[in-house]
């Protein structure tokens, strides 16, 4: 076989599978949110609850896929923060092999993408802060002093 017969195949063959690394993610946040709407901690809290704490995922990568989710029309987000199914994302559950349609972005490369993901914390902040439940107080000197290094940034920018 020649290289290039043999390179070929492997293209025809291989399956990146780094684009698809949220795949199984956008699946199960439907799911979540198909009854009840839920925010984004809820659904890494069930998340987290249902692999008996062997995973939880991170906000860099809930909260990114919740607002492209939210952009493609599957989400809608309420004034209380909390995200609910809309009918194109009861259409995509109901499609077999819905979750290989679309691959998500890669890590950030360019400052609007740091920027977009600082946003995503941000977000999982916010939320985090209406449970009310202390997390954020051990952390308050840190936020504070990211809040002004931020602040710092956009006056120098």
């Amino acid at each position: 076989m020649a290289h290039s017969d043999i390179k070929k195949v492997r293209e025809m063959f291989s399956f990146d599978w780094s684009k698809r690394t949220h795949k199984g993610l956008r699946r199960w946040i439907l799911y979540l949110v198909r009854d009840n709407p839920k925010s984004g901690v809820e659904i890494m809290d069930i998340m987290e609850s249902n692999l008996q704490g062997w995973w939880r995922p991170s906000p860099g990568s809930i909260y990114p896929l919740l607002d492209r989710m939210m952009n493609e029309g599957l989400l809608t987000q309420s004034k209380d923060k909390k995200y609910s199914l809309t009918d194109k994302g009861r259409e995509e559950i109901d499609r077999p092999f819905g979750f290989l349609s679309t691959a998500p972005a890669s890590a950030p490369r360019s400052v609007e993408g740091v920027v977009s993901e600082l946003s995503s914390y941000v977000s999982y902040l916010e939320d985090v802060a209406v449970v009310k439940d202390g997390r954020l107080k051990a952390s308050a000197g840190q936020i504070k002093e990211l809040s002004e290094r931020m602040q710092k940034l956009s006056e120098d920018s």
